[in-house]
C-alpha cells in the first residue's frame, strides 16, 4: 500500500460508507496530493463514484447515507459539525458524468458561484474571474464572443470544460472529476485529457474512470476499487505494468469487469 505523506492535501482513515444497512465502502484510506492526479479505476458498482462523494460530503444529499472513518482536507475533519458544507464544496469542487451546465448564459455560468461566495466585488473584477476560469478550462478563445450564448448550447465537450470553468472559478483546491468524459466524443476526450495534465499542480485532481487507457494516460496514482474495498492504492505505472494483487491483475489484464 502507497505509503501517506505530509503533503497530502486531503486524507481518508478507515473510511466505510452505508446506504441503509448496505455496506457500499470498507474501511478505505487514501491520500490525495497537489502534485499527482490520482485515478479511481474499477468494475462497476465497486464503490470508486461512492468514495469520490465522500471527499465534499455529496452523500449528505442521499437520506440513507451514513459515512465512518475520518476524511480531512489540510487537516482539518470535513464531516465535523463545525464544517460549512458550503464552503467545503467550493474548496472541493465536482465536475459530473454528464456534463450540467445551467440554462444561463456561458457568461453566468462561471459567474453564479463567485457571485454566491462574494468573490468579486464589481463587474470589472467578475469579469475577470470569469476570463481566467475559461481560459484554465481551454475554453476562451473558442467562446469569448459569445459569452451571451446559452451554455446549453455548446457541444459536449464546450459543456464540459466550461463545468470545469465554472468548478475553478471558486478558486476550489481540489477538483473531483466522476467520469468526466463517457458522454464525449475522442476528440472532446483528448481535450479534457489536455486539461486535466494543464490543471496538475495548480489543484489537487482525484478521476473515477472506467476507461483503463485513459487512467494511464491521465494519472500519476491509481487506486483500484473492487466490492467496495480498496484492493491496490500505488503509483500508475506500477499498477499497469507490476501490480502486487492478483485481483488487479485480473481486472488490469482483461479477466473481469
Amino acid at each position: 500500500m502507497e505509503q501517506m505523506t505530509e503533503k497530502s492535501k486531503m486524507t481518508a482513515r478507515n473510511v466505510s460508507v452505508f446506504y441503509g444497512d448496505k455496506r457500499a465502502i470498507d474501511n478505505v484510506s487514501i491520500d490525495v496530493d497537489m502534485e499527482n492526479v490520482t485515478a479511481f479505476i474499477g468494475p462497476s458498482g465497486c464503490g470508486k463514484s461512492t468514495f469520490l462523494r465522500t471527499l465534499n460530503r455529496m452523500n449528505d444529499t442521499v437520506a440513507s447515507a451514513r459515512v465512518e472513518g475520518e476524511i480531512t482536507l489540510d487537516g482539518e475533519d470535513i464531516y465535523a459539525s463545525s464544517m460549512d458544507v458550503v464552503q467545503l464544496r467550493a474548496r472541493v469542487g465536482m465536475v459530473f458524468q454528464k456534463p450540467n451546465p445551467f440554462p444561463k448564459s456561458i457568461y453566468e455560468n462561471v459567474a453564479y458561484g463567485p457571485r454566491i461566495h462574494g468573490l468579486a466585488s464589481n463587474k470589472a473584477d467578475m469579469d475577470v474571474i470569469v476570463e481566467q476560469s475559461l481560459r484554465k478550462a481551454g475554453l476562451w478563445d473558442e467562446v469569448k464572443d459569445r459569452l451571451s450564448d446559452s451554455g446549453t448550447a455548446l457541444s459536449g465537450g464546450q459543456q464540459q470544460r466550461l463545468c470545469i470553468a465554472r468548478a475553478i472559478a471558486v478558486d476550489p483546491e481540489v477538483i473531483l472529476m466522476d467520469e468526466p468524459c463517457s458522454a464525449l466524443d475522442p476528440i472532446a476526450t483528448a481535450k479534457i485529457e489536455e486539461l486535466i495534465h494543464e490543471l496538475r499542480g495548480r489543484y489537487a485532481i482525484v478521476i473515477v474512470t472506467h476507461n483503463m487507457q485513459q487512467a494511464a494516460r491521465v494519472s500519476q496514482r491509481t487506486a483500484f476499487f473492487h466490492l467496495g474495498n480498496l484492493v491496490e492504492y500505488g503509483e500508475t505505472s506500477e499498477i499497469f505494468t507490476n501490480p502486487r494483487q492478483e485481483r488487479t491483475k485480473d481486472y488490469i489484464t482483461g479477466r473481469y469487469g
